[in-house]
């Protein structure tokens, strides 16, 4: 067995210690067929721990995740400690310093999953949002004047780098042509109106275009894009926008997909270390209880072999995946399946230890 990845697990808070267990079962089962080593590495850091001790990512942690082959997160977000805070220091800080440009979230129905959409299938709703993730609102530019009072004035900056949006759309035009699916890629801006910031992008996205005349490129405002996203979701095939419009559409694409239960992510920077993770947040009515779905988590596992090199594995898992939800599971929301957490993680095993992998 030559080939060993280290990994930086972070279960965190509320239902991630319960999915992110499930998931190291499917990869260690997967790795053990497949023919590589995985070496999990714990880190504590969540609202637990910073209740406990007051400290959230230290630098000596960041330092050692950097130097991994990926990071597993579970979930960050303690009701007993102040919004935003443990998202800031945890995992935009992780984002942020780590470069992690690329927010990878697939938009796929599963088999036997229901969608609020009618009359669409899995054949209808199979896409991919590619969002930028380091820019936009999201750095944080701004301030308050007169604050709490009525002439209170609030300034929040959106900040767009011509080779932020550069390597995003390229990551995107690689991906649609290695999906070889549509092979038509979607940039998602809001031009009529955000003259400065979506200008830059649409500028830069027909003057990437030309040396990938095998993809087909269209465009559409944000807003309209939520409305095809419900309307006709077999349109898109790779979907790329900037950090805030991704963030929102992004949600929506996990409500047609058939919930957070489902939906996974990857914040990746392509050749370096990424970080993969469910996206239904901590959810700590949950926590303990066994209810929660762990399948968004062993989602994003594949996701990380897939990164990691390891396609074959990352199909097993996700064939593994699609005949659970097909053959056994009676519903995505958390106690709705028919089986607990850990009989759902046992399932996935099941089916992906056999040969064949289906």
């Amino acid at each position: 067995m030559g080939r060993s990845y280290s990994i930086a697990v972070v279960p965190g808070d509320g239902v991630g210690p319960e999915v992110v267990q499930e998931g190291l079962k499917v990869l260690k089962a997967v790795s053990e067929v497949e023919g590589f080593a995985l070496e999990p590495v714990l880190y504590p850091f969540g609202g637990e721990h910073y209740l406990r001790t007051g400290e959230t990512l230290p630098d000596g942690a960041l330092r050692e995740m950097a130097g991994m082959n990926a990071i597993y997160l579970g979930a960050i977000g303690h009701p007993e400690v102040e919004p935003g805070l443990l998202e800031r220091e945890i995992l935009l800080r992780i984002r942020f310093e780590l470069d992690l440009y690329i927010n990878l979230r697939p938009v796929e129905l599963l088999p036997g999953v229901e969608t609020p959409l009618r009359g669409k299938g899995p054949e209808d709703i199979d896409f991919v949002v590619v969002r930028e993730n380091t820019e936009g609102l999201y750095v944080g530019i701004g301030g308050c004047l007169r604050k709490g009072t009525a002439d209170e004035v609030a300034v929040q900056e959106s900040v767009q780098t011509r080779r932020g949006v550069e390597r995003c759309v390229r990551y995107a035009f690689e991906l649609c042509r290695r999906r070889n699916k549509k092979r038509r890629l979607t940039l998602c801006a809001k031009n009529n109106v955000l003259r400065y910031a979506s200008g830059l992008w649409d500028r830069v996205f027909r003057e990437v275009a030309p040396e990938y005349p095998d993809i087909k490129t269209d465009y559409a405002h944000v807003d309209a894009v939520c409305m095809w996203m419900v309307k006709n979701p077999e349109m898109f095939d790779v979907i790329v926008t900037e950090n805030m419009f991704g963030d929102i559409i992004t949600d929506l694409g996990a409500a047609i997909q058939g919930g957070m239960g489902v939906a996974a992510s990857g914040n990746i920077h392509p050749g370096r270390v990424s970080m993969f993770e469910p996206i239904h947040g901590s959810s700590p009515k949950h926590a303990g209880k066994g209810v929660a779905n762990p399948l968004a988590a062993i989602i994003a596992g594949a996701m990380m072999l897939r990164e990691l090199g390891e396609g074959p594995a990352s199909e097993r898992v996700m064939r593994a995946v699609r005949r659970a939800t097909s053959e056994d599971l009676w519903g995505m929301g958390a106690g709705e399946m028919g089986y607990s957490t850990s009989e759902v993680g046992h399932l996935v095993v099941r089916y992906a230890s056999d040969e064949g992998g289906s």
